[in-house]
């Protein structure tokens, strides 16, 4: 009984505020589990900067604490953080079996050996500690994709991850909505809810909707059709396939981490490609421009993409020519915005036609809207909430939602990267702060940080130099 008088806390390291880095701390008594370890673009004024990953010093400094990491789904956002935390504390990690797959490409890449990797499925539960965890299947844009029901000492709390509602989804795997009910009904303390999608009326498209777009603009092209996608929505490339199988062209892959995604769910199943489709970017010689699609990497006009070095003429074995289809399918993460349209512009110049979702729909999110928001509120009927990945401004419009339904503001707590968010079975309240920030990543380490102090006056951010390189 002694143990009942802990208090539960959610400790964000990333994804409040800001879009990706998403990293969520769930802290009893002596037991921690990660939901999540992600990473975020740099911001433009990070000129040399690669990635951008959570301070995971609180981590560190409680490693003895640290039962695993538990993992929503495949996306950078979210397991991109994995192989930089790993070199400092080893724990087990738990997802789902392409996630793991995608994982596991990650950690063959940064060379780190003997990770417990543990396979995961929706609706089975496991323990970790004193959290016993079930997975529930949601739809996202990328296979394989859950959220979370944890059931602490003090009651259960529900973590979405990313998701949305698509009832016509591509792997024909409806998100268990049913599940969610019954979860519901049985009463749940505390939800924390993606926010992406919050300033959204009504549903998100279906996923299939741009396939039958792919379809027609394939249909209707003669020439070279190059398609630039984040390299982890498995469902949008799956759909580039079909519709390049469907008019006899042929698949080149361009990017390493699209080559790297494809192979990964070729081997597991989750991408379907007839033998031959899929060929090497040398062979685009031997074909004719009508039989050709590429596959790119590049959708947020990163500085070393695919996409802009041909946009750059800087590809050693693509060059961007005249009559070009080029199909962006993908919107500007925010802050990408400025570079995306600077890619759009060179290729304009160099004489290729370009398609985006300005023009045309080549891009639905993967994220749920307010009445996908509203419903999964609604269905779980929580005391508690805490809206999740997005903007400031997302996180207020969140709340505002939830209290339209009915969950009183004072049971909303609208958090920051860092706090430490306390809950009893009757309360939740910020109750100090923890170590927090941005590791900045080059391509030889982590070179500078921006940290949130610790500090219950001001909770202030400061970007400062570390002196020395730390290499991982």
């Amino acid at each position: 009984m002694a143990e009942k008088k802990h208090k539960l806390k959610v400790i964000p390291l990333g994804g409040l505020g800001e879009i990706g880095k998403n990293t969520t701390v769930i802290e009893y008594n002596n037991h921690i589990i990660v939901i999540d370890c992600g990473m975020a673009f740099p911001g433009d004024e990070m000129l040399g900067i690669d990635i951008v990953i959570p301070d995971m010093t609180y981590l560190i400094k409680n490693k003895e604490k640290v039962k695993g990491i538990i993992l929503t789904h495949g996306h950078e956002d979210h397991i991109g953080s994995i192989p930089y935390f790993l070199k400092k504390l080893n724990i087990p990690i738990y997802g789902t079996k392409l996630t793991l797959g995608l994982v596991e490409n990650k950690l063959l890449e940064h060379k780190i050996e003997d990770v417990s990797l543990n396979p995961i499925k929706a609706g089975e539960t496991f323990n970790l500690g004193c959290f016993k965890i079930t997975p529930v299947r949601v739809n996202h844009s990328i296979p394989d994709a859950v959220a979370f029901a944890i059931n602490t000492p003090i009651g259960t709390i529900v973590h979405t991850g990313d998701f949305k509602i698509d009832y016509t989804p591509i792997n024909e795997e409806v998100i268990d909505l049913g599940k969610f009910a019954d979860i519901g009904r049985k009463g749940v303390l505390l939800a924390l809810s993606d926010s992406t999608n919050v300033e959204r009326p009504g549903f998100t498209e279906s996923e299939k909707t741009i396939g039958r777009k792919f379809m027609d603009i394939f249909k209707n092209c003669d020439t070279r059709i190059i398609v630039a996608s984040f390299a982890s929505n498995i469902h949008r490339l799956q759909q580039v396939i079909d519709a390049a199988v469907d008019n006899k062209r042929k698949v080149a892959i361009s990017g390493r981490s699209m080559i790297n995604a494809i192979k990964v769910s070729l081997e597991l199943g989750y991408l379907n490609a007839p033998e031959g489709t899929i060929i090497n970017v040398n062979e685009l010689k031997s074909l004719k421009d009508d039989e050709i699609v590429i596959l790119t990497t590049g959708s947020q006009g990163e500085p070393m993409s695919a996409l802009t070095r041909m946009a750059n003429n800087d590809h050693r074995k693509i060059q961007i020519k005249a009559g070009d289809l080029v199909v962006i399918s993908a919107n500007p993460i925010p802050g990408n915005e400025v570079t995306v349209s600077r890619v759009i512009n060179m290729l304009y110049e160099k004489g290729a036609r370009v398609l985006y979702d300005a023009l045309t729909q080549v891009h639905v999110s993967g994220h749920a809207r307010r009445d996908e928001l509203k419903l999964m509120l609604t269905l779980l009927k929580p005391k508690f909430f805490i809206p999740v990945h997005g903007e400031y401004r997302h996180l207020v419009q969140h709340a505002k939602l939830a209290n339209e339904l009915g969950i009183p503001i004072d049971n909303t707590v609208i958090g920051s990267n860092g706090d430490v968010i306390e809950l009893t079975s009757k309360s939740m309240l910020k109750n100090n702060t923890v170590t927090s920030g941005n590791i900045l990543v080059d391509g030889l380490g982590v070179d500078r940080k921006s940290t949130r102090l610790n500090s219950r006056s001001g909770g202030c951010w400061e970007y400062r130099p570390s002196g020395q390189k730390t290499s991982f």
